[in-house]
């Protein structure tokens, strides 16, 4: 690949060790690892030079964690219509090894990709002080690097996003449960920065509010988008307001406050109903089976792909140029974890 000798002269290594740290093989320590790193860090974001504008048929698929299987159903989606459309993928798990996510984009890059799709990218869900500026990803595109995001709009980027409606997920979610009788209704949020906790915050509020209930900042609980953060941030609102309803910015969350309630003797959905976001596989096997809201993850991923595919194609580009958000209904799914407001 041209662009593995540049590295290796910047870097002081042989071109044997730059490929085994871009391919993540063993046999490299960890300094010399890490001046690869840097080596790749003092380069240009533009593909020119590290091979990436070779018709490698490739494109990179990055994607925060795996743990969540939300982000393993997206990536099967993604690849499968990659392949449909003659590319392979290169997936990456940007939290997986120690990185930052703009140290395996330059890594992907040096591979050879043509192009990248980004699932949840950093810039919209990491804590403060650690996601990169909009400054990167708007010189990636200078650059030309061609890419999509899924969940990821914001305002400063020229970058078409793939989006599901989070704020109306978050206001389907509250209609259903102020249409069962239920006011109190809290909300368990993921970190406070998170671009899709702030747009179903968004949803829960305009829903109360147009029902002439209030949305008060003490029915809000912020955790980390895993079991353990729904857990703490329900155990915070039953010791303070005491909301008869939850409704959580993710499944893996609802499931942490489903734990947490059959903790404390906690009847759901008799005493507490909980709602979840994004119908992971297990939501429907958990007791009680999960109410939640779901994303088209398949629908979703092949607009996705077929947006990189149209910006990859030289005869395309100019028309497809324009960044653009394209919004994608969520839809209700209830099952046994939300009922009637418990009478007193």
């Amino acid at each position: 690949m041209p662009g593995l000798a540049e590295i290796a002269k910047i870097a002081g290594v042989s071109v044997s060790t730059v490929s085994r740290v871009l391919n993540r093989r063993a046999g490299v320590n960890e300094e010399t690892r890490q001046r690869v790193l840097d080596a790749l860090s003092d380069l240009p974001y533009s593909p020119r030079g590290l091979g990436a504008l070779q018709r490698t048929g490739v494109i990179g698929l990055l994607l925060p964690e795996l743990s969540n299987p939300v982000f393993p159903a997206f990536a099967e989606a993604l690849e499968t219509r990659a392949a449909a459309a003659g590319y392979s993928s290169l997936l990456c798990n940007t939290r997986s090894a120690g990185m930052r996510e703009e140290e395996y984009v330059r890594m992907v890059l040096a591979r050879g990709v043509e192009g990248m799709i980004f699932v949840s990218p950093a810039i919209t869900n990491s804590p403060p002080g650690e996601a990169p500026e909009a400054a990167y990803y708007t010189r990636l595109v200078a650059d030309g690097v061609r890419m999509v995001f899924i969940n990821g709009a914001t305002p400063a980027l020229d970058v078409a996003d793939i989006a599901v409606d989070e704020q109306l997920a978050g206001y389907l979610a509250t209609s259903h449960l102020i249409g069962l009788g239920h006011t109190r209704i809290g909300f368990v949020s993921g970190p406070a920065r998170a671009l899709p906790s702030r747009l179903k915050r968004a949803g829960w509020a305009a829903a109360l509010e147009e029902s002439g209930h209030p949305a008060p900042a003490d029915l809000v609980a912020h955790g980390p988008f895993e079991p353990a953060g729904g857990a703490s941030a329900l155990a915070q609102l039953l010791d303070t307001v005491a909301p008869t309803a939850v409704i959580c910015s993710s499944d893996q969350m609802a499931i942490g406050a489903l734990r947490e309630a059959a903790r404390r003797g906690v009847r759901v959905p008799a005493q507490l109903s909980v709602v979840g976001f994004d119908d992971i596989p297990f939501a429907g096997h958990c007791t009680p089976a999960l109410t939640t809201v779901a994303q088209p993850i398949r629908e979703m991923s092949a607009a996705a792909v077929d947006e990189l595919v149209q910006r990859l194609d030289p005869d395309s580009r100019r028309e497809s140029a324009a960044s653009h958000t394209r919004l994608f209904r969520p839809r209700l799914v209830v099952r046994e974890s939300t009922g009637p407001i418990p009478r007193l």
